[in-house]
Order: C-alpha cells, then structure tokens, then sequence
C-alpha cells in the first residue's frame, strides 16, 4: 500500500514579505536629539524637580507675547557642614519673572555683565531676524538674577544665551550657544566665561542608534575633557552610555511598560574616585496625575506627584528620605496659571 507523503510547506507570499528585513536608507536618516539630551527619558523619570517645605508658583498671561510669573518657597536649606548630620537653616524667597515670547520680532537688545571679578564687560548683542525670540528672567530677593534668551536666526541655526548674577564674588557666569541642525545631525559650539569653550556633535548611523562626542576646555582652570556618548532607541525603549576623559561614566536605560508606565534605571561611576551609583525608578501618567518614584544603591527613596485638581491648577507632592544621612525632605506645592 502506497503511503501518502505531504507536499512540502510553503510561504505565502505575504508571510514572506514580512519576515523580509526592512531595508535602510542610510540617506534619509532621522535627526537625533541633542547631545546633552541623551539621557532625556530617564531624566525626566528619575530626577524631577524636587524641593522641600512649601512651594506656590502663580503664571499669568498678559497677552500673546508677555507673561509674569511669581514664586514663592519656604523651607530649610542645607548648610556645607564636615560632620555627618545634615544642618538645615530656615529660610524663605520671592521670585519674579518676565516672559516675552514673540514668534516674529525684528529688533532686539539685550545688555549682560558676564565677568564681574576681573572686569566689568558690557555685551550689546543686536539681532535682526523674522524667527522666533523665547526670553525669559527671573530676580529674587536674595539678590540673584537670572536672564535666558533663545533665538531662532532661521530654520536649522539657533542662538541660546544665559546669565546669572549674583552678588557672591566668583559666582556670576554667562554662557552662549549655537545650535545647527542638520537633517541626520546635530552641533554645537559653547562659549561662557572664564575662558570656556566647548563643542559637541551627534551623527544618525542607523534609525535606531545615534553616536556623538564632545570636547571643551575651561582656560581660567586649565582643564580639559574629551567625552564620547552612544544612544540606541526604539519606540519601546531607549538605551544610552556616556564616557568622558575625566573619569565618568553613565549609563541608562528605559522601558516603555504601556501607554501609561515606564521604567527607568540609570548608574553613574566615576573611575578617578571609584564612586558608583545606581538607581532605579518608575514613572506612572494617569489621566489627572503623574508619579513618578525611585530607589537607589545608598538607600535613598524618593517620590514626586503632580495632581491636576482643574484647568490651570496643579498640586505637588516631594518626598525624600535618606535613613544612612537622617536626612528627611518633604514638600507640597501648588501651580496656578498655565
């Protein structure tokens, strides 16, 4: 008796088609993040803004163009101390802003004193553009002032300056960046006070993986770094490793759980001082919330909440506590203003 034997299995076409590697085009690369983003996602994750006792921050809009902003915070402030204990001190500071945002302005002046121990230097910078001005400043009562401008000279050159002042000797400092931005790249070039000059840049290699270096030296101190930095992400996660000449080394990795939850784990080391940290932490969006929570390797928990109660109200939540230093923080504030 003859035996039946099966024809052999076959692939469809369309199975075929999607086993099939997807084929690159290496001349139509995606345009990275900038380099001192690399580590965006797990930022944002492990390290929110946190802040111990009260905390009020009121916006309003004045028009298109201006907005005020006002910032009221009261609670302890550590004090450099050689002991172990932390030593905290009260203290309480009102913060004022101005905000100008135009998208078309074509004339602008801006006067910045950058170095004030050795000479008073007065910067007049004249910008004629079509492109859009973001400028931002901030004075406490403290005495501390604050000024950022950003600067859209056309659709890939961006110009960013900062200032703080301070009324501490040594303490003010001024910094410029230009940005350029290509259709798979990224540069910079950094110029501040104190002879400071830097530059970096970020290459798409693949769609998925980008790599970058960077170079700066600071003349006032003689010193100087060479750093290179690797970013390899997908729609569900996003890998990173930087290296620099100094001696330290970071690396972080994120895992998109759902639409809602990710987690997020980071290490830094430094190879001069053999210090090594690691953390990992959790970041959940609800539809009226966002909490966001880690643990680390020196025993160190921390948690952040942002609740929306109503349209242009939020209530924040800060907890940290370290057992190993005894050195408890909680915070509680409220945004008002969008």
């Amino acid at each position: 008796m003859a035996t039946h034997v099966p024809p052999p299995a076959t692939t469809s076409p369309v199975a075929a088609e999607a086993i099939k590697p997807e084929k690159v085009d290496y001349m139509n690369l995606p345009c990275p993040i900038p380099y001192e983003e690399i580590h965006r996602e797990a930022m944002m994750s492990l390290k929110p803004e946190h802040f111990e006792g009260m905390r009020v921050d009121f916006t309003k809009v004045l028009n298109q163009r201006f907005s005020l902003s006002h910032s009221i915070v009261m609670g302890p402030t550590e004090v450099p101390s050689q002991s172990a204990e932390t030593i905290k001190i009260p203290t309480s500071n009102y913060e004022f802003g101005a905000n100008f945002i135009d998208p078309k302005v074509c004339y602008l002046i801006i006067d910045t004193i950058l170095i004030k121990f050795l000479a008073i230097i007065l910067i007049v910078i004249v910008i004629f553009c079509l492109s859009k001005v973001m400028l931002f400043g901030r004075i406490l009562t403290d005495g501390r002032l604050s000024a950022r401008l950003k600067c859209d000279l056309s659709e890939n050159f961006t110009m960013k300056a900062n200032a703080q002042l301070t009324n501490e000797p040594h303490m003010s400092h001024g910094m410029f960046n230009f940005d350029y931005k290509g259709t798979d790249y990224r540069t910079q070039l950094q110029l501040g006070n104190g002879g400071l000059l830097g530059a970096n840049y970020i290459q798409s290699v693949t769609p998925h993986l980008s790599l970058g270096g960077e170079v700066f030296w600071a003349g006032q101190h003689r010193k100087s770094s060479l750093g290179y930095a690797a970013r390899y992400n997908t729609d569900n996660m996003v890998a990173s490793g930087q290296i620099a000449s100094t001696g330290m080394v970071a690396l972080s990795y994120v895992q998109k759980v759902s639409e809602k939850v990710s987690l997020a784990t980071d290490m830094m080391y430094n190879y001069m001082s053999r210090d090594v940290t690691a953390s990992f932490g959790y970041d959940y969006i609800l539809r009226q919330c966002r909490l966001r929570g880690k643990i680390d390797s020196n025993g160190c928990t921390s948690a952040f909440l942002e609740e929306r109660l109503n349209m242009g109200l939020n209530f924040i939540l800060s907890a940290e506590i370290d057992h190993k230093k005894k050195d408890y923080k909680f915070g509680f504030g409220l945004t008002v203003g969008e």
